[in-house]
């Protein structure tokens, strides 16, 4: 009998903890207004880095290091990746961003979701929606956003991780313009 009541301890202490875990992560995403970090992400073994800013509902906007003057941004309806040679825009939805730059989507899915602690130093969610499975990670101290894996528009498998995470600063009203065409 002492036995069961062991168990059933664990079982519910660590349920208990599961759904604290969840709880912090979520309240973390409702009091976060925007975000800027610096990034690195890989893209089918092609590395690169820069900076970004997150505005949530739907904003990004990234300065890539070291690449020819490489943007990304989104107004929260569209896309653009922008080079000195080169100019692309797609509609957000169409993208795995449309996701992951949705806060109350994340909410939603966290609720119903089940975490797995990732060398007991990062929480995993992973998502599968339509045509996107993505992994998404939370750091297990801050319980802030440091990170996704997913496949891009084109096949390309992106793993992208998030440092010098920064909250809820004052932004420049124009920095989620969609830039022009060359």
């Amino acid at each position: 009998m002492l036995r069961y009541f062991l168990i059933f301890y664990l079982f519910v202490s660590s349920s208990i903890s599961n759904a604290e875990i969840k709880e912090k992560i979520i309240q973390n995403l409702k009091d976060t207004k925007n975000l800027d970090f610096k990034f690195e992400q890989n893209v089918n073994g092609k590395i690169e880095n820069g900076n970004c800013t997150i505005e949530y509902q739907k904003k990004i906007f990234c300065e890539y290091a070291r690449s020819n003057n490489k943007i990304l941004v989104s107004n929260g309806k569209s896309l653009v990746i922008k080079t000195r040679t080169s100019y692309y825009r797609y509609p957000l939805e169409k993208t795995a961003l449309n996701l992951i730059l949705d806060k109350n989507f994340l909410i939603d899915k966290i609720y119903d979701l089940e975490e797995r602690i990732v060398d007991n130093s990062l929480i995993n969610f992973t998502i599968k929606e339509g045509d996107n499975e993505i992994n998404i990670f939370f750091d297990k101290q801050t319980y802030d956003l440091v990170g996704w894996q997913n496949t891009d528009i084109y096949q390309n498998f992106n793993i992208t991780f998030l440092s010098s995470i920064r909250k809820n600063r004052v932004l420049s009203k124009n920095l989620f313009k969609i830039p022009i065409q060359n």
